[in-house]
């Protein structure tokens, strides 16, 4: 069954999503004629009518996304001019140089282009093909969803009262014939469409507000590292893609949902050019790299997500992040680049790589987070042990110089 166009929707998150639109759909019209039938008043007819063409066309839209994709760099894509490259970054994974506002995902494997994020709903990631019916899917499930929860909030409401209407009503309430079984799912699905409009009413929010200021989520973490990295005395950083309100919206959202331009050379303003994002970006990088400091492995950990035999305070503060776990054994060397209380991000490295291979080369992309208890701290050069310590290192110096020795002796 899964496969061709179905492996796509063979996953939770479409399965998931659309059992939701048919459930609310199938309820709300099952509720909608016997509360106000569209056969009988113009008014019935026009609801009726409003909220089919929410539901088809959140359907479409969420279809349109999921399918069509965000549009990925070619393997090995190259810039047209050779001296390009030094402006942007290497993928060692698809083997090729990022283009502006492209991003590689690790759960589909390809550099995206202007990658805003992976959704699990669509099972596909969010980028420059289907920002735009991405967006229209969250806006009209929203009205959809909204128009459900008065129709089946309302029918619940006369079922409930049913018998009161039959005695003591003026006749011209309607009738609405619900079984105790009816009753729990329409209340099921009324939560549902609560939720829906509450969740994805605010994703919407900031989706919109990303398309107005023309920034991705990941454009927005570089911009702000940008902003903290300067200090008042230097220019400050232009953001380049910002071309206005409406042309930002209009660079997204249209009536087809097509996007413009080819995902890889983009509009910026005057004072910019196409590689100034670029060139922040392998900045932040050289900073990272040179603020990495080095740990080895004294424990195994096995990759695992709750690893219950590292202690209570490691199975129960994971990093809040959906990046991987990477599997270590003893005497297994890693470049950190992030700290947390109980956690530690970084790359794995043999020895010579320390050496041979400058540091955060796309030669070693074994990543991920791994327990603090599972290393110590380490120096590659001998010029780092007259380094001031940082706050995490052992407060005993003497055996960290002793680790240095070992280290340098095998």
């Amino acid at each position: 069954m899964c496969i061709g166009p179905l492996k796509r929707v063979c996953h939770w998150g479409p399965l998931v999503a659309l059992g939701i639109i048919k459930s609310v759909t199938f309820a709300t019209v099952s509720c909608l004629s016997q509360w106000w039938p569209p056969q009988e008043s113009w008014g019935g007819t026009t609801l009726f009518f409003t909220f089919m063409s929410c539901a088809i066309l959140t359907l479409y839209c969420f279809l349109h996304a999921m399918y069509t994709g965000p549009g990925t760099l070619p393997l090995k894509w190259l810039p047209e001019k050779e001296t390009d490259k030094e402006f942007l970054q290497f993928c060692g994974t698809c083997e090729g140089y990022k283009a502006p506002r492209s991003h590689h995902c690790r759960k589909c494997g390809r550099c995206v282009m202007k990658m805003d994020h992976h959704c699990p709903w669509i099972n596909n990631c969010v980028g420059h093909k289907n920002h735009g019916s991405f967006t229209l899917f969250l806006l009209f499930a929203v009205l959809g969803c909204a128009q459900a929860s008065v129709v089946l909030a309302l029918s619940i409401y006369h079922a409930i009262h049913r018998t009161w209407y039959i005695y003591y009503g003026t006749g011209r309430e309607p009738m609405i014939y619900m079984s105790l079984w009816g009753m729990v799912i329409c209340m099921f699905v009324l939560g549902l469409a609560i939720g829906v409009v509450l969740a994805v009413g605010m994703l919407l929010y900031f989706q919109l507000r990303a398309i107005l200021r023309n920034r991705t989520g990941i454009e927005d973490w570089i911009l702000e590292k940008a902003m903290h990295r300067r200090d008042s005395t230097e220019k400050p950083f232009i953001y380049p893609y910002n071309l206005g309100r409406w042309n930002n919206f209009a660079q997204v959202i249209n009536v087809w949902c097509e996007p413009n331009g080819d995902g890889i050379v983009w509009p910026v303003r005057e004072e910019c050019n196409q590689y100034t994002l670029t060139i922040e970006q392998l900045a932040q990088k050289a900073e990272k790299r040179a603020r990495s400091l080095e740990y080895q492995i004294v424990e195994a950990y096995s990759g695992w997500w709750f690893p219950c035999t590292k202690g209570f305070g490691v199975c129960c503060h994971p990093p809040c992040t959906d990046e991987s776990r990477i599997s270590l054994q003893p005497g297994d060397e890693v470049l950190v680049t992030r700290w947390k209380k109980y956690w530690l991000y970084g790359e794995r490295i043999n020895l010579k790589d320390c050496s041979a291979a400058p540091r955060g080369s796309s030669s070693f992309r074994h990543r991920g987070w791994f327990p603090r208890r599972c290393a110590v701290q380490l120096f590659c050069l001998e010029n780092d042990l007259e380094n001031t310590l940082p706050s995490d290192a052992p407060n005993n110096q003497k055996q960290n110089q002793r680790q240095v020795e070992n280290k340098k002796n095998r």
